[in-house]
């Protein structure tokens, strides 16, 4: 064997062998990274199915973001993945751009629901969005935010150091509830003012209240309806009882500061007022769809009595509903100032691990095809606020049925 063009050739086979594994390790590396790639954006297939999405949205930029996050992260021990899907499912129904479309983690489902049993800890207010700013729409009777002089329509700029402009009203509320006995600093805006005041409020348990019955004059009955919460079909049953055995002729329903409540709660209180079959509200729920019909059911015990709504910028949701009504089907007068216009429809829908969605389903339109949403509704007889020691207002209504 000639040992020297052995030698010879494999001195010159070596460039060959470098270059060639060279270009392996290249390829490998591409094909690598590549196919890390397609992992990265691969949608996992118990996700995949039944999403019913447009082909053209690329789903796949989700599972790329999370898997880059979890790799890249640098405390990865902080890392809470239950919190990343709630962050993700929250960011996705924020999206939608409706303030009152809105994703409840289980602990805020809890809290939510115990605001709609009648009993929370706060300072007493709802808010909304009006105009694309935190709003008060109505602080509850003898609450610390009625005490502390929040007014319907005030514009919250800031709740502690955090501005309002982008927040969602849940997210809101989270900052303003809190333990009884610790304080909640409000920055706000009223209308007649020329720059933003500073409110501190003090937390409590709060209790909201339903409905008062008064007398007015030797047959003018008052019924002021606080919100259209479970127990208001009990309480009004009461009260219609109460005024039947009075002998009362006229009735003055105070919808003033009222936030609204439950469709179905004000659906049964139109009842005492309309004909059994009269039209209470519309649902709309959108093109394609059958417009849906919410009829009196009775038992109509007060639909010959003479009747003055009144309402203000706090009077919003089921009491628009209630007003319209009224209005619509007897003619019956508002005395006050336009109502704030929530004339959407939300369904609140549990998830299977106790967290939930609050989606806007529908809008409300009166009997007479009146969009409720964004509008609201204008009083027949425009009345300023209150002074404190006059109630312009009732002062009105009670003008009215004594005519």
């Amino acid at each position: 064997m000639n040992y020297k063009r052995v030698f010879i050739f494999l001195i010159k086979a070596i460039p060959v062998l470098i270059f060639c594994c060279v270009v392996g390790l290249v390829a490998y590396q591409f094909g690598f990274n590549r196919g890390e790639q397609m992992v990265l954006k691969t949608v996992p297939s118990n996700v995949n199915e039944g999403l019913g999405v447009d082909d053209k949205v690329d789903f796949s930029i989700f599972w790329e973001t999370w898997r880059r996050l979890e790799v890249a992260y640098i405390d990865k021990h902080q890392i809470d993945y239950q919190k990343m899907v709630y962050g993700a499912v929250e960011g996705m129904v924020k999206s939608i751009g409706d303030p009152y479309t809105t994703f409840f983690t289980p602990n805020q489902t809890e809290s939510f629901n115990e605001e709609l049993n009648g009993q929370y800890e706060g300072v007493g207010m709802v808010v909304g969005i009006k105009d694309e700013q935190l709003t008060v729409v109505s602080p509850f009777k003898g609450t610390p935010a009625e005490q502390a002089g929040l007014k319907s329509g005030d514009k919250i700029v800031k709740i502690e150091d955090v501005f309002t402009q982008d927040i969602t009203i849940e997210e809101a509320v989270k900052i303003i509830k809190g333990k009884p006995g610790t304080t909640v600093k409000l920055l706000i805006q009223r209308k007649d003012w020329v720059e933003p005041k500073e409110f501190v409020l003090k937390r409590a348990t709060i209790k909201i209240p339903t409905l008062e019955l008064t007398q007015e004059g030797d047959d003018i009955a008052l019924i002021k309806i606080y919100q259209f919460n479970k127990i208001l079909v009990s309480e009004f049953q009461k009260a219609a009882t109460e005024i039947v055995q009075a002998n009362d002729k006229k009735i003055i329903i105070d919808l003033r500061d009222n936030p609204g409540g439950y469709l179905e709660v004000a659906q049964v209180v139109a009842g005492w007022f309309l004909e059994k079959g009269q039209v209470v509200v519309i649902q709309d729920e959108g093109i394609d769809k059958e417009k849906r019909q919410y009829l009196s059911l009775g038992p109509s015990i007060f639909v010959n009595y003479p009747v003055v709504v009144l309402i203000n910028q706090g009077s919003a949701s089921a009491s628009e509903i209630l007003a319209g009504a009224l209005r619509d089907n007897r003619n019956i007068k508002l005395v006050g100032a336009k109502s704030f216009g929530k004339g959407s429809v939300q369904e609140q829908i549990n998830l299977s691990d106790k967290s939930s969605l609050k989606v806007t389903i529908a809008k409300w339109l009166t009997p007479n095809g009146t969009s409720l949403d964004k509008n609201g509704l204008d009083p027949d007889l425009e009345v300023a606020d209150s002074t404190s020691t006059i109630d312009a207002q009732l002062e009105k209504a009670i003008e009215l049925l004594n005519k």
